[in-house]
């Protein structure tokens, strides 16, 4: 009996572990099943995807004017990687690679015996193990856990069934970390030796394959020592596997590391023309933006960005800016800004020196805060005018000084220099820009219908409507003028500044193509009115801007300005295919400068490059808009005797006698359909655009015009007066 019971006790308590042990697995395996339940999906290559730099081009497509990435990857196939790199990354990371099936048990039972004997630490990681830990469970590479390692173990071998042993080796060299921000092996071999991936030697593809054992100490740049020793060991592992003679060994391991570093990339990433590359990065971060683009799409996404700069305009207005800066008191700085009127695309913009972090050329959206406008407000108070029918012809009393109560008390007001320019037309007020004509008419119309006119047109910057908003007092950007100038050279049609043209995702998708944003803001017809008034300025001998004339010929509108304290100066002006605007003053803030300074150098420095080669282009002709106000005969019957009884040619109104006789004439001519401008049209063009008029002609020499082109022209005593050009005089 006892005999027995003996073996019943020793039958039941070999169950009973056999049952504990069983529960004991069945328990362990119902841990590993939690722990892998919840696994990344790993069901195509995406997963190795990560961080894709970003690159923007110029609109030549060619032209790299950023790169944004938080990491240095250029993923290569495995046919541009060189044979050493992938036998001494096999040899050196996982010796049995091409024979286990993602984990390597007789490895880790190997490398387990050496390091309890003392050897050289070795891990136990197989190549798959280590490209799930550095892709897809990044977020748990540093937990120290069987958790971690059975989920890392789980995925290596699912990756295993799911790819061949040459794509899952080829993943890896397309991650892994090769030190100073470099993931990928032709990352590497361009940032260390400037070559890529398929052309390394042996001696450098093993000091490459090295680093990824201690990315930071092995980085060759900051410890060319310790990357030096761990790449001989990179030999011996090679030649003990032998996949490299023994000569091969030696030679390798007898050379230099041999460092061929590439330059460093600008820590922002930005490579040309910082102001104009910023402002489109900020764009693109901005929260809310109309790109569809994040911090993290940029940095990390492999977006391709088209922009809409023009790399040869974009040279021609530094090299302007450049020589305006060699003009000046060092203190001042230079800002252009030039649009495609028919896009509104920005094709050049010039923010001030350097990268100063405050961009002059975007205002507040580039850091500062905007500049007064000056007399560039003008053509809005003028477009105003037009639009309410009255006519550029129209006098308007332009003595100075004058005098307006604004809140109770007396203030006084005056032209540039103190000028007293009597009574004359709005074109002629407008040539000269003088200050109480257009106050005097800014009050007809209301100071608020300047602003609606400037938004209307495309000033974006807000701004609070004063009695003198006609002369500039609000601060806008050079961008702002551009913008709007641009509707007025696109027939009244405001379109959106456009600085991106496309945006393409890292698949080739088009996520983001700039839309059309065309807009009617005025007629054609009170746009080609204001254009033709526009164009005095240059034209005749009196327009602030007369010694901007292009050396091509090439018709031109627009406006000079200069701020009340003489800190800012503008010349915004354009053809019918380019609006610039350009600005001179001081970026630290409205300081005053040299009362003598303009902008008109600088203008007509950056248009004679940019239209330089380029046949002249001639604004449409547009019919005159419906002069019906009736403030044109209010000004006739309340100014006209003035001007019959020549107190406009008298000195003190300013004015010489043929101004005069102008203005009369002109008013002589209102109510009936202005004549057409002939300016810039050859002489046969003019003879027959002036038919049913009265009309003669007048020739001079001109270095600048054409031989039979219409420099100039002008109403004298009722008759209409061109002056042709003969050339250069002999």
């Amino acid at each position: 009996m006892r005999t027995h019971a003996v073996k019943w006790v020793l039958l039941l308590s070999v169950a009973a572990l056999c049952f504990v042990a069983y529960c004991g697995v069945r328990g362990v395996m119902g841990v590993m099943d939690g722990w892998t339940a919840d696994l990344p999906p790993i069901e195509d290559a995406s997963f190795t995807n990560y961080a894709q730099e970003s690159v923007m081009y110029a609109d030549d497509g060619q032209t790299v004017l950023a790169q944004f990435q938080l990491e240095k990857r250029d993923p290569v196939e495995i046919d541009q990687i060189s044979p050493y790199v992938l036998a001494g990354t096999v040899d050196t990371e996982d010796v049995r690679f091409y024979q286990h099936e993602g984990v390597d048990l007789p490895g880790i039972a190997r490398a387990l015996v050496n390091n309890l004997r003392g050897g050289d630490l070795e891990g136990a990681s197989t190549i798959t193990q280590q490209l799930v830990r550095n892709t897809v469970l990044t977020q748990e590479a540093n937990e120290i856990s069987f958790e971690r390692k059975v989920r890392e173990a789980e995925l290596a071998i699912d990756l295993e069934k799911r790819y061949s042993k040459d794509e899952i080796l080829l993943m890896y060299l397309n991650t892994i970390n090769y030190g100073d921000g470099c993931y990928g092996i032709e990352a590497a071999a361009r940032n260390y030796f400037q070559v890529s991936a398929a052309d390394l030697t042996l001696a450098q593809a093993a000091a490459l394959v090295g680093i990824p054992q201690s990315p930071n100490y092995l980085n060759p740049k900051e410890y060319p020592d310790a990357c030096l020793a761990r790449r001989n060991v990179v030999l011996d592992r090679m030649l003990a596997a032998g996949d490299i003679t023994q000569e091969e060994h030696d030679a390798a391991a007898a050379e230099e590391l041999g460092l061929n570093p590439a330059p460093d990339a600008p820590a922002d990433g930005i490579y040309a023309y910082y102001h104009f590359t910023s402002y489109v990065r900020d764009l693109l971060l901005k929260e809310n933006n109309p790109y569809g683009c994040s911090y993290a799409d940029l940095f990390e996404g492999g977006l391709t960005i088209y922009t809409s700069l023009n790399p040869d305009l974009q040279e021609k207005a530094e090299a302007a800016c450049a020589a305006q800066r060699g003009r000046m008191d060092e203190a001042l700085d230079a800002s252009v800004v030039a649009i495609d009127p028919a896009t509104g695309q920005v094709k050049a913009m010039v923010g001030g020196k350097g990268d100063s972090q405050v961009n002059l050329a975007t205002g507040q959206e580039g850091g500062g805060s905007g500049r007064q406008a000056g007399s560039t407000f003008k053509a809005f108070t003028l477009a105003a005018a037009i639009e309410q029918g009255i006519n550029p012809q129209t006098l308007i009393d332009c003595t100075s000084p004058m005098t307006h109560t604004v809140d109770g008390v007396s203030l006084s007001f005056e032209n540039f220099g103190g000028a007293n320019y009597g009574i004359r037309s709005i074109q002629s007020a407008t040539s000269v820009s003088s200050n109480t004509g257009y106050l005097r008419l800014s009050e007809k119309l209301g100071q608020q219908a300047t602003t609606d006119m400037a938004h209307r047109l495309g000033v974006k910057t807000p701004f609070n409507t004063v009695y003198t908003t006609t002369l500039g007092t609000a601060d806008v950007s050079p961008l702002d003028l551009a913008s709007a100038y641009a509707t007025l050279a696109a027939g009244g049609v405001r379109r959106d500044a456009v600085v991106v043209t496309k945006i393409v995702d890292r698949n080739g998708a088009v996520i983001y193509e700039a839309p059309d944003t065309s807009e009617r803001a005025i007629s054609e017809e009170v746009a080609g009115a204001t254009t033709k008034v526009l164009r005095a300025v240059f034209d005749t001998s009196e327009g602030t801007a007369y010694d901007a004339r292009l050396a091509n010929g090439q018709p031109v509108a627009g406006k000079t300005g200069t701020s009340s304290d003489f800190a800012d100066h503008w010349l915004v002006g354009y053809t019918p295919s380019l609006s610039v605007a350009a600005w001179i003053g001081n970026p630290a803030g409205a300081i005053r400068t040299d009362t003598s300074l303009t902008c008109n150098a600088l203008w007509k420095d950056f248009m004679d490059r940019a239209t330089e080669g380029r046949p002249v282009e001639q604004f449409p002709q547009t019919k005159d808009p419906t002069y019906g106000n009736a403030y044109n005969a209010e000004q006739r019957s309340k100014l006209g005797a003035a001007v019959q009884n020549g107190s406009a040619a008298n000195g003190t109104a300013g004015s010489s006698a043929d101004e005069a006789r102008t203005d009369e004439s002109e008013r002589n001519v209102e109510g009936s359909a202005a004549p057409p401008d002939t300016t810039g049209r050859t002489f046969a063009e003019a003879v027959s655009l002036l038919s049913g008029y009265e009309a003669g002609y007048l020739e001079e020499y001109s270095d600048t015009v054409p031989a039979g082109t219409v420099i100039s022209q002008s109403i004298r005593d009722g008759m209409v007066v061109i002056v042709v050009s003969l050339g250069p005089k002999p």
